[in-house]
């Protein structure tokens, strides 16, 4: 059965997230099984998500000079053979090194399913259609732990790593039969594939400055939350893993539907009050983030993760399509560039918070307050005209 093209491009933007969230219960066994500290097993997630931003550099212009499908196919496979080879790792080290070629492979799915998208619509559906991928990208760390806590009860941690292998077989199998090459016949496809000629217009556009920045940051947010869960709820406020993977979870269902609400939301607030909204609350949850750090119940941990979830929703929801708006002619490199930027940018970023000697908690809220740090920077160097006045061209959602 041949399914529709958006179908398949929802499920080829669940690689990543399901690669992400699938194992963290199983993160306290795996440091046991290898006799190492916990930390190198979180590890796993930032690591995953740098060389998975660090790709697209080279992902981008090759879906632009050889098409969405080829690269999405082969994409498929890496990340097949990078699990099976996760779940057989013999050292840590050896799993470092398979993750990061997993990110390699995802970063090559991701690249093309936004460039897809991309090739597909404009204008406010661009828009909505990125948020209901980020809703659809929101179901699998809803999901993913539960089925990683039953994983990991019921067989073992490597089952984590079976199930994504099975995952990327699967669909690897419906992309094959059934995804059509959507690269416009206008495309840029000459010169280097890595090149400052090839960047530079897209870098240089205020517009895509602006928004890929907010999109970045907030990302940020969602990677630091990934990254210090584990400590906050399951070796701070002593959760097991099948309760982590339900605080995890009820998270993830409050990003789904702020995901599919932001939309509606945008078209009544507009673009520039959509990003106020965004900014304060993601500011709240991290003054409440503080006030509640030495409590040990979880819900003074999610609740300001509830509210800043709502705060980056939107921010991305306007954030992606806008930055993205200006370049129907070189989808791929814009995509690549974003992608570089919100998930390598996003994991330095975390990298640079937890060496500051602060608590989990005390991260995570440092994180929140990037995004309005951001939007107050630009304005303040009086880059937002500009960003503004390259709205007033384009639709409004």
């Amino acid at each position: 059965m041949k399914l529709p093209t958006f179908v398949l491009f929802m499920m080829m933007v669940m690689f990543s997230p399901l690669a992400i969230d699938v194992f963290l219960p199983a993160l306290p066994r795996m440091a046991a099984f290898y006799d190492a500290p916990l930390a190198m097993l979180q590890a796993l997630v930032p690591l995953f998500v740098l060389c998975m931003g660090f790709g697209q550099l080279v992902a981008g212009p090759m879906a632009d000079r050889f098409g969405r499908r080829p690269m999405a196919l082969a994409g498929v496979l890496v990340y097949v053979v990078a699990a099976i080879g996760s779940a057989l790792a013999p050292t840590v080290e050896v799993l470092w090194a398979l993750r990061a070629l997993q990110g390699f492979g995802t970063c090559a799915i991701v690249v093309a399913a936004y460039s897809g998208v991309r090739d597909r619509y404009n204008g406010p559906k661009l828009t909505a259609i990125y948020s209901y991928l980020n809703g659809v990208i929101c179901v699998s760390p809803a999901l993913a732990p539960l089925l990683g806590g039953i994983l990991t009860e019921q067989f073992n941690w490597q089952a984590n790593f079976w199930f994504m292998s099975i995952f990327g077989a699967v669909v690897g199998l419906l992309l094959w039969f059934g995804l059509p090459e959507t690269r416009p016949a206008d495309t840029q496809t000459e010169g280097k594939l890595i090149s400052w000629q090839r960047y530079q217009p897209v870098l240089g556009n205020p517009q895509f400055q602006f928004y890929a920045g907010m999109v970045t940051l907030s990302f940020t947010v969602i990677l630091a939350y990934v990254s210090f869960s584990t400590d906050v709820l399951m070796v701070q406020m002593q959760q097991s893993p099948m309760a982590f993977a339900l605080w995890f979870g009820s998270n993830a269902a409050i990003n789904i539907v702020g995901a599919f609400v932001a939309p509606t939301l945008i078209s009544k607030l507009g673009r520039r009050n959509g990003l106020l909204f965004g900014c304060c609350a993601c500011v709240l949850a991290a003054i409440a983030l503080l006030l509640m750090q030495h409590s040990s119940h979880p819900l003074a941990f999610m609740a300001p993760v509830y509210l800043a979830a709502m705060g980056f929703c939107v921010l991305l929801a306007v954030g992606t399509g806008a930055a993205m708006a200006p370049f129907a002619e070189r989808a791929g490199t814009a995509s690549a560039l974003m992608g570089l930027l919100q998930m390598s940018g996003a994991a330095v970023l975390v990298g640079v918070v937890s060496v500051l000697g602060v608590s989990s908690m005390v991260a995570l809220a440092i994180t929140m307050i990037l995004p309005a740090l951001w939007w107050l920077a630009f304005r303040l160097r009086g880059g937002y005209r500009q960003v503004r006045l390259d709205l007033a061209s384009q639709p409004q959602v």
